[in-house]
């Protein structure tokens, strides 16, 4: 390892923080560690947001907001305590603006079905990339079914770069009314310009949804300096539980957008005649939410902001570098996205000869594990004409040896295969 990695990953400390992750500490099976090399598609979890959950369940499992009993008033200050945590941690106006859903997924679908219904139709236009998850395509497909919306896709340059100049002729060209894009792609890892884009988009009229899923948990998002009108994320990606995702709106947007779905909860009176609805958040959160996750997803962002998000995504810029420069001594080995400093803690890849799910299967053998298959990225892939990719994702709690664990994997498998 270069001196100067090793100093990065010193300074950093990744074994004591790799100490609150029980599970970085088993055996896949005897003799073999695990290597995780997946937190694009989950992220691991510490101690501390593994005991919360417990400690939740344990001893202030109640449901939040209905009962005036002590049990339930813990239950309700732990889980609002969790969204104003939220709301420091991505800077937001007031937690007024963070809406408690499932995950990204549901986020984004939420947005779709209320503002998205409300104000487009066939004379209007709403703008994604090519390196869109499914999850930030089908929901303004379906849109585009029910109202006639238009939606058309910025491209991706060679180098996993978005091209700019598309982005301004069609901004000028089309009646954009949306733009939906990833601030960090989950396959290349590009890191979008996400201020400029919204800058521009605002300009032509345009209000910017942000998915937030991949940036988030690595590097420090304000909501505020970027102006965005909707930022959405998921938990489970950032240490936290799954079923628990956030929404970010602008508080007069949200005030003016219809619930999504109806029940308990959202509303302030209901008669037989009609229903009168909950202020924000609440309005859009119907039923019995995630009381516990909510809880564990506060401990999460307590975590990480103790860590720090400008050391994290220092860290992972340096040992994406080191894998990347790794990865390039493979024989027959692609990887796809731009530099390092242009991109998160993310490496897609394909081998000549073998498909990314042998790759997978053979790197399972020596306990380190990697996502193969298209991620939820069909048209990315199909742009760079190829059916999967394997890929390598590094948070916090990875380390250069495991890089080189990877890399010593993939040679053998060169070697055995004589590619």
């Amino acid at each position: 390892m270069d001196q100067n990695y090793g100093v990065a990953e010193k300074s950093f400390d990744v074994e004591k923080i790799r100490e609150d992750f029980p599970i970085l500490q088993q055996e896949v099976r005897p003799g073999v560690r695990l290597v995780y090399l997946d937190s694009t598609a989950t992220s691991q979890k510490p101690k501390r947001v593994i005991e919360t959950l417990d400690q939740y369940y344990r001893e202030m499992n109640a449901n939040v907001h209905r009962g005036i009993y002590q049990l339930s008033e813990q239950a309700t200050e732990a889980y609002e305590g969790a969204r104003k945590k939220v709301r420091a941690f991505i800077n937001a106006a007031s937690w007024r603006e963070i809406v408690f859903t499932r995950n990204t997924t549901e986020s984004i679908n939420l947005v779709a079905a209320t503002w998205g219904r409300t104000n487009l139709g066939p004379d209007d236009a709403i703008l994604i990339t090519e390196m869109e998850h499914h999850s930030n395509i089908v929901p303004w497909q379906l849109l585009a079914q029910q109202t006639g919306v238009k939606v058309v896709a910025v491209p991706v340059l060679p180098d996993g770069l978005l091209d700019m100049e598309a982005f301004d002729r069609l901004l000028r060209t089309e009646p954009i009314r949306l733009l939906a894009v990833t601030h960090m792609s989950n396959v290349l890892g590009t890191i979008n310009p996400l201020r400029e884009l919204v800058d521009k988009a605002h300009a032509a009229g345009a209000l910017v949804l942000a998915d937030a899923a991949q940036s988030v948990p690595h590097l420090p998002v304000d909501v505020q300096a970027l102006d965005v009108d909707f930022l959405v994320f998921s938990g489970h990606k950032m240490l936290g539980p799954t079923g628990i995702g956030v929404l970010y709106g602008k508080r007069a947007l949200l005030e003016a957008m219809p619930p999504y779905m109806g029940g308990g909860d959202m509303i302030r009176r209901v008669r037989l005649s009609g229903s009168e609805w909950n202020d924000l958040p609440y309005k859009f959160e119907a039923g019995t939410p995630s009381i516990g996750d909510g809880v564990a997803l506060g401990a999460a962002v307590d975590y990480l902001t103790a860590v720090g998000m400008d050391r994290i995504h220092a860290y992972e810029q340096q040992i994406t570098a080191y894998a990347l420069d790794r990865l390039a001594e493979v024989p027959g080995l692609t990887v796809y996205g731009p530099a390092a400093q242009r991109k998160g803690g993310v490496a897609a890849f394909s081998m000549q000869g073998l498909h990314p799910h042998d790759i997978a299967q053979l790197l399972d053998a020596g306990g380190i594990a990697v996502r193969a298959g298209h991620h939820c990225a069909m048209p990315l892939h199909e742009k760079f004409g190829v059916a999967a990719t394997a890929r390598a994702s590094f948070y916090l709690y990875n380390t250069f040896a495991e890089v080189d664990t990877l890399i010593e994997a993939l040679n053998n498998v060169v070697s055995k295969f004589a590619l």
